[in-house]
């Protein structure tokens, strides 16, 4: 149990750090993206803002999905990469099918993916929240005269 703390804590930092990154570049191209088009919002133009938000979210969520596969392969949990790969998106996402299992020596990093994921998956809705927040904030700015 100790070691798989022991490695799966370092992973999850990095991870953290990771969307942390895309949370960061996200945040700096919406705002730069909202300054530069304020006056010419249009339905179309927000739409494609929150489609890229949510794209960017949902890319460093695969990414740390990813992370995670990639050592459940160098653990020797898994023969191919696709597989730890489905392991490690029905962890992250919490599906939690059981149709795969790992070892009893290493499954503590199972509910540690999943508890990660939960959190990233937090994050990236907050981050959408925002955003949707700030596009609302400015049509009713428009309407208003402001």
């Amino acid at each position: 149990m100790f070691l798989s703390l022991l490695i799966g804590f370092p992973i999850m930092l990095l991870c953290l750090f990771l969307q942390a990154i895309f949370l960061a570049l996200c945040l700096r191209q919406y705002v730069r993206f909202r300054h530069a088009e304020q006056s010419h919002d249009s339905l179309g133009r927000n739409a494609l803002l929150l489609g890229l938000v949510m794209l960017v979210m949902l890319l460093g969520n695969f990414v740390q999905t990813a992370i995670w596969a990639a050592l459940f392969l160098y653990l020797g949990e898994f023969d191919k990469f696709e597989t730890a790969l489905y392991f490690s998106g029905v962890n992250f996402a919490t599906l939690g099918y059981g149709d795969i299992v790992m070892t009893e020596k290493w499954r503590l990093l199972g509910p540690m993916e999943a508890a990660h994921g939960i959190l990233m998956f937090g994050v990236s809705t907050a981050v959408l929240t925002g955003a949707v927040m700030d596009v609302i904030k400015q049509a009713k700015g428009r309407r208003h005269g402001h």
